[in-house]
């Protein structure tokens, strides 16, 4: 009898640790869960305070030299030198409306591409036609810091099933990336490729101010800005290269940056065979 109650009194005990263990052990998931669940909710805030604050500078910008030469032009009066002044102020606002444009729709492409819904239209399309549409879009702001632009396009590559208007958005944002922080008389070089798989590798190559890895990463970010919103020489919503690999993912390919500090940066484009979609050979 003794012996039974003392298996008994032991049986209780462990139970009753059982049930304070289980306790503890559900209060420290919960613990867990809720810091993990602040922490969340902190990168959350800090993301949106850091897209705030890049949009409303590149929106504050374009946005007062509109209603700036919009109110000059309006209170220009005469001919001649003021006709001319008239001109030089229409076309900072048409520049600054057309920035404005940029950066809208870029944070349309990157919502459409983070929510799934962002849509291709392929059609046959030449590699060469698409980089030299390219090039011709950036060939004022390369001409304007004196910097080379080499294209090495060979013959021969296969036609590509690819929306090339999209394609063509890619091209442009890492040439004006390249361009943005390549020193004056620098040069950029954009060789393509095919490879042996039969897809099209594209990289862009610059002479400028290179990256390490940890500004790599945060480039790749939507929002990213390599030199920080507070201290950024340069425009951009740090959007361009999310955007440019999204669309490439979106045609089954990818983008990746190899670069060093003072040793320039080169992207590579790649589009496999299913994604390159050779409809010719």
């Amino acid at each position: 009898m003794q012996r039974q109650r003392k298996i008994a009194l032991r049986d209780s005990l462990l139970s009753r640790y059982s049930e304070s263990l289980g306790e503890l052990t559900m209060r420290r998931r919960t613990e867990i869960a809720s810091k993990a669940a602040r922490a969340e909710s902190d990168l959350a805030n800090r993301t949106k305070s850091a897209f705030l604050a890049t949009m409303s500078h590149e929106l504050r910008t374009p946005l007062n030299s509109i209603i700036g030469f919009s109110d000059v032009i309006l209170s220009l009066k005469g001919g001649g030198e003021t006709q001319a002044k008239s001109a030089e102020y229409a076309t900072h606002i048409a520049k600054s409306g057309r920035r404005l444009l940029e950066v809208v729709s870029d944070i349309l492409d990157i919502s459409k591409i983070e929510s799934g819904s962002f849509v291709l239209n392929r059609q046959p399309a030449d590699l060469g036609d698409i980089v030299d549409a390219a090039a011709e879009t950036m060939r004022d702001a390369i001409a304007e810091k004196s910097q080379a632009l080499d294209l090495r396009v060979p013959p021969g590559l296969p036609m590509l099933s690819v929306d090339a208007k999209r394609l063509k958005q890619i091209l442009v944002n890492l040439l004006s990336n390249a361009s943005k922080f390549t020193d004056p008389r620098g040069r950029i070089i954009l060789v393509a490729k095919r490879t042996p798989d039969g897809g099209v590798t594209i990289a862009i190559a610059d002479t400028g101010v290179g990256m390490s890895a940890d500004q790599i990463a945060t480039a790749m970010k939507p929002f990213g800005q390599v030199q920080g919103h507070l201290a950024r020489t340069q425009e951009g919503t740090g959007l361009g290269l999310p955007i440019a690999r999204g669309i490439a993912r979106q045609h089954g390919g990818n983008i990746h940056l190899e670069s060093q500090p003072g040793a320039g940066t080169t992207v590579f484009l790649t589009l496999p065979p299913d994604g390159a979609g050779s409809v010719m050979p």
